[in-house]
């Protein structure tokens, strides 16, 4: 009987490793639509018994995760009507008088603010057009201004527990508040934004150059005519500061993140649209990225379930002997490169319950526990700019270049892509040794 159960648990393991890969391989592929290809990879769990469905719904699939980017897709989704982001980006580029090198700067400035704030996929679906549209008013070549807000884009997005979504993956598994991420991450990117910044601006100088009568083009614009609904634009730039400020003093509040992007939500649909615009609104969310989740979510439990996550747990215990510097560092440099090839949502889907695994396997204390959490964070959204594919938001971009006529070269961007990686990785190893690991400021 012993013998009978231990092959159906072994047959389970190798099925949910047969699944895991091979659901794997199909979306680094691109071959098929990613959210398909993750459901049906989480079907296949459920079926072969691997994972109990009901088992799946309430343990497995982390709803709060889910409901805080709803959330803010509809946030983002209505905001995006009143023509309000357009507007901001015109006006940017307008401050900068038309010099280039200041509007490049500027630009990147203010993708990196956004991505903060806003998922970095919708962020560089609005900025990219508006600077493709703003590059051919200068007769200028849009790439350095793509590449750079690329760049910036990722590493905003690693500011803050909204900006990317394995920040707020890892936020709801590890209980981080929007607060601490402020505290914790947005003093380190704020120091490596300046310093890729810097480095870009000096690397693409030569190709920044204008004649004065292609300025005055830019100059002549009416950012006005860009907002579509004045009414809305206000309404959202009101709603979306209220948000903020939840998330802000959600600890006070005694509510999670979720709950108000929920709530920011729910106030802007009740005030600012019409009942014949719902249907445009729900289309503005990104269930492609939603379903993406769910199937991932379910994907990694069926491996908690059968134990591989606890036995990867214990082999990378016995690489880094235990010890919190190392396994910190490894996590950092392990997931930076790793997502320079994979997407990073569901790496850090899988690295998630690795980690919750190490650390109750090693007893750790809250703070060395909170630096492996870090730096998992870190690695994730910085090695985002590892490669033209490392990220949804790098394809995004690319693909929309190709349709504007000014493709980006994958090795073009490997040139820029892997001296800026490593430079942010070296900061982010610098910080957390020194923040986190020796002034256990974590």
């Amino acid at each position: 009987m012993a013998d009978v159960q231990q092959i159906a648990a072994n047959w389970k393991i190798i099925a949910a490793l047969v699944i895991f890969i091979i659901t794997y391989a199909i979306i680094i592929s691109e071959k098929i639509n990613r959210s398909i290809i993750a459901i049906c990879g989480a079907i296949l769990m459920v079926i072969f018994g691997i994972v109990d469905l009901h088992v799946a719904s309430t343990e497995h699939i982390h709803w709060e995760t889910i409901f805080l980017l709803f959330g803010m897709m509809i946030l983002v989704g209505i905001a995006n009507k009143s023509g309000v982001f357009q507007y901001i980006a015109i006006k940017t580029a307008q401050s900068a008088k038309g010099d280039p090198k200041k509007i490049l700067v500027r630009l990147a400035l203010l993708t990196a603010v956004g991505s903060a704030f806003i998922d970095i996929v919708t962020m560089v679906l609005l900025i990219t057009p508006i600077t493709i549209a703003i590059s051919r008013t200068l007769h200028m070549n849009p790439i350095p201004f793509l590449i750079t807000e690329i760049m910036l884009c990722n590493i905003g997005g690693a500011a803050t527990l909204v900006g990317d979504p394995p920040n707020i993956m890892i936020g709801v598994a590890a209980g981080i508040s929007f607060n601490e991420f402020l505290i914790h991450i947005t003093p380190l990117i704020i120091v490596i934004a300046f310093v890729v910044l810097t480095y870009l601006a000096f690397h693409f100088k030569k190709y920044l150059h204008v004649k004065d009568e292609y300025k005055q083009g830019l100059m002549d614009i009416e950012a006005q005519d860009y907002i579509q609904d004045t009414a809305l634009a206000r309404k959202s730039v009101f709603v979306f500061i209220l948000t903020l400020l939840g998330f802000v003093s959600h600890q006070f509040l005694h509510l999670e993140p979720a709950v108000i992007a929920l709530s920011g939500a729910a106030l802007l649909l009740l005030i600012g649209i019409k009942e014949s615009d719902l249907d445009e609104v729900y289309h503005s969310v990104e269930w492609v990225t939603i379903f993406f989740f769910i199937g991932l979510f379910i994907l990694v439990g069926g491996l908690i379930e059968v134990g591989i996550i606890s036995k990867a747990a214990s082999w990378m215990i016995e690489i880094t002997n235990g010890n919190t510097t190392f396994t910190a560092l490894t996590l950092l440099w392990g997931t930076g490169i790793i997502s320079g090839f994979v997407d990073n949502i569901p790496l850090v889907t899988t690295m998630i319950p690795l980690v919750q695994d190490m650390g109750a396997q090693l007893a750790l204390s809250p703070v060395e526990l909170s630096t492996l959490w870090w730096s998992l964070a870190l690695g994730a959204c910085l090695g985002g700019n590892g490669t033209l594919i490392a990220s949804s938001a790098n394809l995004i971009v690319a693909s929309i270049a190709v349709r504007e006529g000014a493709p980006i070269s994958f090795v073009d961007f490997l040139k820029i892509s892997i001296p800026v990686t490593l430079l942010s990785l070296v900061l982010a190893t610098v910080y957390v040794f020194i923040v986190f690991i020796k002034l256990g400021f974590a």
